[in-house]
């Protein structure tokens, strides 16, 4: 099935079942959808779907961290419950090990050889992981990693 398709019964489903706080969160990604395909001019595939679900997710995280840091424990849980039901539709996130293996696949391939070559390498570990693994978690990772090779 593919995760328009998802989306849709899920949120037809939620209507059912009376969710209101999943239908909020299904009818503003269906709208973000939609505005993006009325954008692109034709109908949007999965990847950039899940382009659109990792945008939702990062601005949740950021919410969350704001929140946290202002004593809104109730918006910031909020924010948690949003963020557990965009995450579910998104692909399985990738271990930290196995991160840590394809930035050293990245950085042999890349013949990367300190700090300087992040750039290089993230470029590469990003487009393995398509997705599947946070830019901060993997940018922390990359520097950690070449920083240690000096």
């Amino acid at each position: 099935m593919q995760i328009s398709e998802k989306l849709s019964d899920d949120f037809k489903a939620a209507l059912k079942a009376g969710d209101r706080n999943k239908v909020s969160i299904l009818r503003m990604v269906k709208a973000s959808v939609k505005n993006r395909e009325i954008e692109k001019g034709s109908s949007l595939d999965d990847e950039e779907i899940y382009a659109v679900l990792r945008s939702f997710v990062k601005k949740a995280h950021e919410a969350i961290e704001q929140f946290s840091k202002a004593g809104r424990t109730e918006l910031a849980d909020k924010e948690k419950q949003e963020l557990e039901v965009l995450q579910s539709y998104l692909p399985q996130q990738l271990g930290a090990d196995e991160i840590k293996r394809i930035i050293r696949e990245a950085v042999a391939e890349s013949g990367a050889a300190g700090p300087k070559d992040v750039g290089k390498v993230m470029k590469a570990v990003m487009a393995k992981t398509k997705g599947q693994a946070d830019g901060k978690l993997v940018s922390s990772l990359v520097k950690e990693m070449l920083e240690s090779k000096i």
